[in-house]
């Protein structure tokens, strides 16, 4: 399956960005590029490091990987990696499945697509490859008959522990999910007790998901490799916000 690639203007004063799904091996090594930029180079994890300065797992192959690129220079400026109901049946897991306990959502597993690994050069965060990367996401579940959107979204913890837990305090009390959608994390993060008025960050993709309707599914896991601490994030097409669905389902890639 591929999206047909239409320029868009993303905002007047940013340059066009067109959205497609890669096609060829040679597609997926470039997103692959980037998220190793982003994803270790960027974060100085040189744990991680590899001579061929790719950010690669088992997954790529069985995900279809959303690419945004600069219409003028054809870069990849942004990536979202989507594994549908299919590849989760191929390989008998999602990427969530190492992280979080998610045996309670064992029935969504034939109408959900787990989204991950999402990520946008510095140079691009305005709002414009978010927004198409999000739309073309949409587009995806529409197309596969989907109806839930899962994944981790993580929030980095270069600038210390307090912030991590204190965004999930703060989101526990407004956007947890019901009890019967709630996931275990296999590492926990030690979030402690809230601080009342403590001020937090919320990290882009982390918004996005809130303001389309999406719930956080319990305690947020510890990932040690990268160094942050992952929120599952589970969003019901039936949850999603007017003002959203407008942009999402009635724009087609």
């Amino acid at each position: 399956m591929q999206f047909q690639t239409v320029p868009t203007d993303a905002a007047r004063d940013t340059p066009k960005l067109s959205l497609s799904l890669a096609s060829t091996p040679e597609e997926v090594r470039e997103v692959q590029r980037l998220r190793y930029k982003i994803f270790i180079e960027n974060n100085g994890l040189s744990a991680l490091a590899n001579e061929e300065e790719l950010d690669a797992d088992e997954f790529d192959a069985h995900c279809d990987h959303l690419i945004v690129r600069d219409s003028s220079t054809l870069d990849a400026v942004g990536t979202y990696r989507v594994l549908g109901p299919s590849g989760m049946l191929k390989l008998g897991r999602c990427y969530s499945d190492g992280e979080f306990d998610l045996s309670r959502l064992a029935y969504l597993r034939g109408r959900m697509v787990e989204a991950g690994r999402a990520c946008i050069h510095p140079d691009y965060r305005s709002g414009g490859v978010i927004m198409m990367l999000w739309a073309g996401l949409a587009d995806y579940m529409r197309r596969n008959g989907c109806d839930y959107l899962a994944g981790c979204a993580s929030i980095s913890l270069t600038d210390g522990e307090e912030n991590a837990a204190s965004l999930y305090h703060a989101l526990a009390k407004t956007h947890l999910s019901p009890a019967e959608y709630r996931v275990t994390p296999h590492l926990a993060f030690p979030t402690g007790e809230p601080e009342p008025r403590r001020q937090h960050q919320v990290p882009p993709l982390v918004k996005g998901y809130l303001r389309s309707g999406a719930w956080i599914c319990g305690e947020p896991a510890w990932d040690q490799e990268f160094h942050c601490v992952d929120m599952f994030m589970l969003l019901p097409l039936a949850n999603l916000d007017g003002r959203y669905a407008r942009r999402y389902l009635t724009e087609k890639p």
